[in-house]
Parts: structure tokens; sequence; C-alpha cells
């Protein structure tokens, strides 16, 4: 079942501030268009405020991504990177 192999993730909150180029990575490639409204997760935390977040896996976490602006912006920045990239250039002539 799909909720058994959740309830064993480790669950990370991670704010913009805090997302590292592994994170960026799983979400431009889960979000390749960006997130929508119904890809939102939305909770109170400890201190009763409304968190709303997206979420990436990896095979041990579950990382819960606050949403923001700046948060569009950083996808959108990393996915641009890697575009750039001459090292993850697919050679496309090659047989």
């Amino acid at each position: 079942m799909r909720t058994e192999r959740n309830e064993n993730l480790k669950r990370v909150i991670v704010d913009y501030k805090k997302l590292n180029n592994i994170i960026l990575d799983l979400l431009v490639n889960k979000y390749p268009d960006g997130y929508d409204d119904e890809d939102i997760i939305t909770f109170r935390n400890a201190q009763n405020e409304i968190v709303e977040c997206v979420e990436v896996k990896t095979e041990d976490t579950l990382y819960l991504v606050k949403v923001s602006k700046r948060l569009v912006s950083a996808m959108a920045d990393h996915d641009d990177d890697d575009n750039d990239d001459p090292d993850k250039e697919v050679d496309l002539l090659s047989d």
C-alpha cells in the first residue's frame, strides 16, 4: 500500500532559504511546468500557523517544501542553470 510506505519515510519541512540542489532537482523534475493549487498541501504547524507546501520524495525522506514566490523563482533559475550546463547536454548525433 502506498500509505504504508509514506508512513515509514522521514518527514522534513524545508524553507526556501534552506533548499539545496538535490531538493531543487526533485522539485523541477516533479513539477517541470510549476505546481498548481492541487499540488499544495496545507496544514497547521506547532504555532498553529497555516503552512502551504509541495511534496517531493527520496527513497527515505518526504520533503515538504514551503510554498513562496521565491520558491517559484528558485525552481525556474535552477532549471535554467541545468539547461546551460554543458556537462548535461545530450549528444543527439551519436548512435
